[in-house]
């Protein structure tokens, strides 16, 4: 089977490349990096690229067998999103973002896929819409990571898709094992020191010998 584990980096003009086949997917199959599928000759491929990649129309990918293969945006279903101003265009992707819903972003419009309750919604919002089919490519998100989101899809749309409070709670949860960490290990550092001993005249200990291994430590 053909398999596909790679995708050009090199702006698309750069040099003659031959394409030979092309891999025509809606936007839920281009945002896998595990998948089965076929390419527009009937050809079964294997994707099997690095976690995070999205596949934009217009992509170049590299087969096992070192073609060049296109990735082509499949038409499907979708709403075409308009407003009367700026600000309820805003207004409606924000509650859109709220629902963490794929949000393809363009001049004066949004658009995301069919769904007829987000529909009602968006209309309740004084929204007009235009069901269509057409390629879909909504944002990659702000951070990246799982979802997604690469350096080379600038003006693409992409996810609006609302990451903040997900991600300093990641960080906060890091913090605090780090914080949970070194209390333990001072807990074991203090636990596996000796008493207290009062050291004089006479005591029979070296007290330069004792020094030299005590590592910096005071005793009380």
């Amino acid at each position: 089977m053909l398999e596909i584990k790679a995708k050009l980096r090199i702006p698309r003009g750069a040099y003659k490349l031959d394409v030979k086949g092309q891999l025509k997917l809606p936007f839920d199959a281009r945002q896998k990096s595990r998948l089965r599928t076929h390419l527009v000759s009937g050809e079964e491929v294997a994707l099997m690229l690095p976690r995070g990649d999205i596949l934009r129309g217009g992509d170049l990918v590299v087969a096992s067998d070192g073609r060049v293969v296109e990735v082509v945006a499949e038409p499907e279903k979708v709403l075409r999103i308009t407003c009367k101003s700026a600000g309820e265009l805003t207004r409606t992707a924000y509650h859109l973002g709220n629902r963490h819903v794929p949000v393809q972003v363009g001049e004066g419009f949004l658009c995301i896929a069919a769904d007829h309750v987000l529909e009602e919604m968006v209309r309740g919002l004084g929204a007009a819409i235009e069901s269509m089919e057409a390629a879909f490519e909504p944002e990659a998100g702000a951070y990246g990571g799982g979802h997604r989101h690469n350096d080379d899809e600038q003006g693409h749309a992409g996810r609006i898709h609302q990451y903040g409070e997900h991600k300093d709670h990641g960080h906060d949860h890091a913090h605090d094992h780090d914080h949970d960490h070194d209390h333990g290990h001072s807990h074991g550092h203090e636990h596996a020191q000796e008493p207290a001993h009062v050291h004089g005249p006479g005591c029979g200990h070296d007290h330069e010998g004792h020094a030299h291994h005590d590592h910096g430590h005071k005793h009380k």
